[in-house]
C-alpha cells in the first residue's frame, strides 16, 4: 500500500512539475511574439512556417470538410425527406459545420499533419543537440524556433477553419441537389436565414484558441523530448493526444462562455 501511494505520489508531482514547465515555456513564447512583432527580420522566420502550416494543410482541409457534408447530408435527408423538411437540410448541415465541426476537424488535421511534424522536427533539433547550440551561441531558442511556429498556427488556423466551413457547405449541397434531387435555391435560403454571424464569430474564434495550443503543445514536446529515435516518436504520439484533448476541452469550455455571452447580449437562447 505504501509502495502505491508512493509511486501515486510521485506520478501527481511529475504531472504538476510538467504543467509548470509548460507555463513557463507558453510565458516565454508569448513574451518573444509581443517583442518580436516590431523586429522586421522575424517575419523571414514565419513565412516557411505559413507556408508549412497553411498552404500544406489545405489539400487535407479540403477532402475532410468536403466528406463531412457529404456524411451530413447523407445521413440527415432521409429523415428530414420523411417529416417534410427535406428543404432545410442546409440548416443542419451548416449549422453543424459551422458552429462545431469546422473547427474541431480542423484542428484535428492541423494537429495530426502539422502537430506532429513540429514536434518531430524540434525533437529531432533537440535530440541532435541543435538547440543547445543556439544556446550556447546566446541566442533564445524560443525567439527562433518557437514563436514563428506558434504564430503561424494561431493566424492560419482561423482561414483553415474558414475553408473547411466552405468546403462542407458545398459538400452538404453536392449531396442534396445533385444525388438527391433537391432544389438549390432552398438549400441556401434556409442556411441564410438560420445562420447567423454570430455562429461564424464562435467558429472563428474557437479556431484561433485551437491553433495556439496546437503550437505551443507541439513545440513543448519537441523541446522536451527522450533521447532517440523512440524519444521523438513517443512526443508526436504524445503531442498528437494532448493536442486533441486540449481541442475538445477548450471547445467545451469556450461553448458554456459564448453561450452566456448570448444570452447577456441579445437575451435569448438560440434557436438551434
Amino acid at each position: 500500500m505504501l509502495r502505491l501511494l508512493a509511486r501515486f505520489g510521485a506520478f501527481v508531482v511529475e504531472r504538476f512539475a510538467a504543467f509548470g514547465d509548460f507555463g513557463v515555456f507558453t510565458w516565454r513564447a508569448l513574451a518573444w511574439l509581443v517583442m518580436g512583432s516590431t523586429n522586421p527580420r522575424n517575419y523571414a522566420l514565419l513565412a516557411p512556417q505559413c507556408y508549412e502550416v497553411g498552404t500544406r494543410s489545405v489539400p487535407v482541409v479540403l477532402v475532410t470538410g468536403m466528406f463531412v457534408g457529404f456524411v451530413l447530408a447523407a445521413e440527415a435527408i432521409v429523415q428530414l425527406q420523411a417529416v417534410g423538411l427535406g428543404d432545410q437540410i442546409g440548416v443542419l448541415v451548416n449549422l453543424a459545420v459551422v458552429r462545431e465541426l469546422g473547427p474541431v476537424l480542423a484542428g484535428t488535421m492541423l494537429a495530426g499533419r502539422v502537430g506532429g511534424a513540429l514536434t518531430a522536427e524540434l525533437g529531432s533539433m533537440n535530440v541532435s543537440e541543435q538547440i543547445d547550440a543556439l544556446r550556447s551561441m546566446g541566442a533564445d531558442p524560443i525567439r527562433y524556433l518557437v514563436a514563428p511556429r506558434f504564430l503561424a498556427c494561431l493566424l492560419l488556423m482561423p482561414f483553415l477553419t474558414l475553408y473547411c466551413d466552405v468546403m462542407g457547405a458545398l459538400g452538404g449541397w453536392f449531396i442534396s441537389v445533385k444525388i438527391f434531387g433537391l432544389k438549390s435555391d432552398p438549400y441556401w435560403w434556409y442556411t441564410e436565414m438560420a445562420l447567423e454571424n454570430w455562429d461564424l464569430f464562435t467558429g472563428l474564434a474557437k479556431s484561433l484558441f485551437f491553433g495556439a495550443a496546437i503550437g505551443l503543445i507541439s513545440c513543448y514536446k519537441g523541446f522536451t523530448c527522450g533521447h532517440g529515435a523512440e524519444g521523438v516518436g513517443r512526443a508526436c504520439t504524445q503531442s498528437f493526444v494532448a493536442s486533441f484533448i486540449a481541442i475538445l476541452m477548450i471547445d467545451f469550455m469556450l461553448i458554456l462562455v459564448f453561450r452566456s455571452a448570448y444570452e447577456v447580449i441579445w437575451g435569448v437562447k438560440p434557436l438551434l
